[in-house]
Formats: structure tokens, C-alpha cells, sequence
């Protein structure tokens, strides 16, 4: 037999199936989809690293203010008669900021303990500022976003400003430790004075003088607020030193319930971002098809 025969004989190798070109197709698009959240901020990378329980945490905090979110909708649309900004639902409100925003002290003193190891100085620094501008930069949509579809009510520094700038002003503060706590108290205190002095103009209000006339939705100035956060980062350092937790935890990540809290911890941002504009479309769904 010939050669040409011997290779006619030989099976021929099959083209590779349409399926698994496509499954390759799709799972490249999931990976570029997952680095664009990872570069937007709207999920948290996965990793064996992170603790369930500030995950857990940071899902409760999300979930308190889509609950808080709603009850506010259903008084502005008039289907509930009580109020969101006084009496037990501000309470709630405060309670639900002084968690998140404290866990995101505790995940700052977290990251700079593990970070720190292995880069320091104005290399880590921009990471942080990185980090900080691109929070600013949806604080920034959602203010452009209540300025076109809300007008005067405008939020011009709410909880995604305050955190930006949190994470950017953080940073000399994350190798310390004994000296936030007084420090976060104080700011604490000052903020709370600020926040009750009569001012005529908006020129400070990052810091936490507001003019009466000046209506805002979601307002979180840097005092008190800051303080707040450095509370957070002492308890990060005392908590997790090094990075480490010091005390023992059962592994219940995975246990139905907290792993769902865990998962929308992760995706925090996402869920900020969304759960409005979902809120206002089906209470706006609701009016129109009752006016019919």
C-alpha cells in the first residue's frame, strides 16, 4: 500500500464542534465582564482571603437601605402615610449608615495590613486614590442623575462622595491604630456641632454645614461621618491585625442565608446603583396602571 492510500485510510480528525466554540466564545465574554466589574468597583474579587462574616455584614447594610429606599419611595409616592425622616425610620437610617459605613473602615484596615507587606509608599497610595476617584466618579452619576430627573433635589455629596473621599483621606491613618479611636470620637463631636449651626451659604457643605434651604436626599458630610470611619479602622487594626482575624469563627460562609448575605455584600456598589431607578419604575408602574 502507498502512502497517499495508507493516509486515505487514517480517519480524519474532526473540526471542532460549533458548541464548544461558542461555550469558549461565551466563557470569554464572562471573563471580560467580570474584569470590567472588577475595574468598576460593582464586585468585590473573589478569594479564599476575604471573611464571610464582613461580607455577611456589608449584604445586611445593603438590604437595611433597599428597606429604607422603599418605605421613603412609598411616602413620596403617597401609599404610605408616615414619615421616613423622623421617628423610628431615621433611627433605622442612621443605624444602617454607621454600619456600612464603619465596615468600610474595617475592610480599608484590612487591605492596607495585607497590602503594606508587600508595597508601600506612593505605589500603594495610588491604588487608593484610584480606588477613591473612581467611587467619586458614581457619586458624580448619581448626583448628574438626580439633577436631570429630579431637579432641585439634587445629592450632591451622599454616601458614594463620602466614601471616595474616605478612601483617599484614609490612608495616613491606616498605620495608626489607639489614635483613631479619640480621633473618630472627636470628629464625631465636631461633626455633630457642625451639623446643627445655622449657615446662609453651601460653600462648607462637605463638611457638614448645610443651609437650611438647600434640600438633600442623601447627605453623609465628611463630619461626622469620617469619624465614623476611623472608628471603623480601629476596629479593622484591633479586630484583624495584620490582616489576620484574631478570633475564632465557625466556617459558616456557605450556610444558607449567610452565603446569600455574603453575595450581595459582594456587590454592594451594584446594588446601590440599581435599586433605585428598579424602585421608581414599578411604584411609577403601579400610579400609572391605578390612574387608568
Amino acid at each position: 500500500m502507498t502512502r497517499s492510500e495508507q493516509a486515505e485510510c487514517l480517519p480524519e480528525s474532526s473540526p471542532p464542534s460549533a458548541a464548544a466554540g461558542a461555550a469558549q466564545s461565551e466563557e470569554g465574554r464572562l471573563r471580560k465582564l467580570e474584569k470590567l466589574g472588577l475595574f468598576l468597583l460593582l464586585v468585590h474579587k473573589s478569594s479564599a482571603n476575604r471573611y464571610w462574616e464582613i461580607d455577611a455584614l456589608r449584604g445586611v447594610a445593603i438590604v437595611m437601605m433597599v428597606i429604607y429606599h422603599l418605605v421613603f419611595d412609598l411616602v413620596l409616592f403617597g401609599y404610605y402615610q408616615g414619615s421616613a425622616v423622623t421617628g423610628p425610620w431615621r433611627v433605622f437610617a442612621r443605624v444602617t449608615a454607621i454600619l456600612f459605613i464603619s465596615l468600610v473602615g474595617v475592610s480599608l484596615a484590612i487591605s492596607y495590613a495585607r497590602r503594606s507587606h508587600q508595597e508601600r509608599g506612593r505605589g500603594l497610595y495610588r491604588k487608593y486614590l484610584a480606588r477613591g476617584l473612581k467611587l467619586i466618579g458614581w457619586g458624580l452619576v448619581i448626583t448628574i442623575a438626580t439633577w436631570v430627573f429630579m431637579g432641585r433635589v439634587v445629592i450632591i455629596f451622599g454616601i458614594l462622595h463620602l466614601i471616595g473621599t474616605v478612601t483617599i483621606l484614609a490612608y495616613p491613618f491606616l498605620s495608626l491604630r489607639w489614635i483613631n479611636l479619640p480621633i473618630g470620637v472627636a470628629l464625631i463631636a465636631l461633626g455633630m456641632h457642625l451639623n446643627q449651626l445655622p449657615v446662609s451659604h453651601p460653600w462648607l457643605l462637605l463638611l457638614g454645614l448645610r443651609p437650611r434651604w438647600l434640600l438633600q436626599l442623601d447627605y453623609f458630610p465628611l463630619l461626622p461621618w469620617f469619624g465614623v470611619a476611623l472608628l471603623g479602622i480601629f476596629i479593622g487594626q484591633s479586630l484583624y491585625p495584620g490582616g489576620t482575624r484574631r478570633f475564632k469563627l465557625p466556617a459558616w460562609g456557605s450556610q444558607p442565608g449567610i452565603k446569600e448575605f455574603a453575595w450581595l455584600g459582594n456587590r454592594s456598589l451594584a446594588i446601590y446603583l440599581i435599586h433605585q431607578p428598579i424602585l421608581f419604575a414599578v411604584l411609577n408602574a403601579i400610579s400609572a396602571l391605578q390612574e387608568r
